[in-house]
């Protein structure tokens, strides 16, 4: 079920979404202090190309400096990409078949607002260590 969903969700927003975080993490990577966001931006982009079957959660060894980072990312980037995920869930949101995939784009929302001292792990891994 997970690769019927990620397929419907690659044609109908995640190939765009993926595009946008390409960019981002391309324009970032220019200058050596804007790797880090570059290199998040590229980690969120797969997850964006590919979702189901994949969560998010915080890492608990991530103290301040994810924290000014997250700042940062909020100017440079994440603003934009979280209006990208917006826009797109509320143009899924209007018809019936596209509003799991609206809800899914709207999850990803806090992800692209603040990505750092969080991590991509497949719900399998997650619901096996709890």
């Amino acid at each position: 079920m997970k690769t019927i969903l990620n397929v419907i969700w690659l044609v109908l927003s995640g190939f765009w979404l993926f595009l946008g975080y390409l960019l981002a993490g391309a324009l970032l990577c220019i200058t050596i202090i804007g790797i880090p966001f570059g290199l998040a931006a590229f980690r969120i982009g797969v997850y964006a190309l590919w979702p189901f079957g994949y969560t998010t959660t915080e890492r608990h060894d991530a103290g301040a400096p994810s924290l000014v980072g997250n700042v940062l990312w909020l100017i440079l980037a994440g603003w934009w990409l979280a209006l990208s995920h917006i826009v797109t869930g509320v143009a899924l949101c209007i018809t019936i078949i596209g509003i799991p995939f609206g809800i899914a784009n709207f999850k990803m929302v806090p992800l692209s607002l603040l990505p750092l001292g969080r991590e991509i792990v497949p719900t399998d891994q997650l619901f096996a260590t709890r």
